[in-house]
């Protein structure tokens, strides 16, 4: 009963994240440009820098590679963070008028992120076992996503390139946009954070 009971969670959490962590934020940013709000969109390109982690994330569980599970676990305490943490930014958006639609949106969705994120992180925090587990039960669960969406993309890449979208490479790949992650996030810690402190104009 539990583990059914944890499924159907793990299956909401996928859900909310189509709904919080990607479609809203993708249909503010388009619609930020659209209107041409440099701040908003600004901040909404901030946080997807920091919330392609969890395509990374999703990339590598779909090769089930334990580290999946720590970034996933990761991934919304960066999400949330990235979008609270810029001072110029909140400054800008206290600013413009609360009753224009797009600036109300934008700080309504803000609020139901952080709810999500910490959903999010506590439900991830309970598959950290999964890095030296990942046989169980459990952790097959937060698999059941990734492999079904590698399998929708590898027909979709073989139909249009006629290649052959795998596993292991859609993992290499993973690897390769972590390591692309790590490198860009420890530069901004180590030298643009610095210099700059909690202003947006650098990230």
């Amino acid at each position: 009963m539990f583990e059914l009971s944890y499924r159907i969670l793990v299956w909401l959490i996928y859900r909310l994240a189509a709904t919080f962590a990607v479609g809203l934020p993708l249909i503010l940013l388009i619609w930020a440009i659209l209107r041409k709000e440099a701040s908003m969109a600004r901040l909404l390109s901030i946080y997807w820098k920091i919330a392609s982690l969890m395509g990374i994330s999703m990339l590598l569980l779909t090769n089930e590679r334990p580290i999946g599970y720590l970034t996933f676990f990761l991934t919304p305490f960066l999400m949330v963070i990235s979008v609270w943490f810029w001072v110029d930014l909140n400054e800008e958006l206290a600013d413009l008028p609360p009753w224009r639609p797009l600036p109300l949106t934008v700080k309504l969705w803000r609020w139901a992120l952080s709810c999500f994120g910490l959903i999010f992180a506590n439900l991830t925090f309970l598959s950290l076992p999964c890095i030296k587990l990942i046989s169980s039960k459990y952790c097959q669960a937060w698999l059941e996503v990734p492999k079904g969406m590698h399998n929708i993309s590898q027909q979709i890449f073989q139909f249009l390139f006629g290649g052959n979208w795998n596993e292991p490479l859609a993992s290499f790949i993973g690897y390769i946009g972590l390591i692309i992650y790590i490198l860009f996030f420890l530069q901004w810690l180590l030298i643009d954070l610095p210099r700059d402190g909690r202003i947006a104009g650098n990230f």
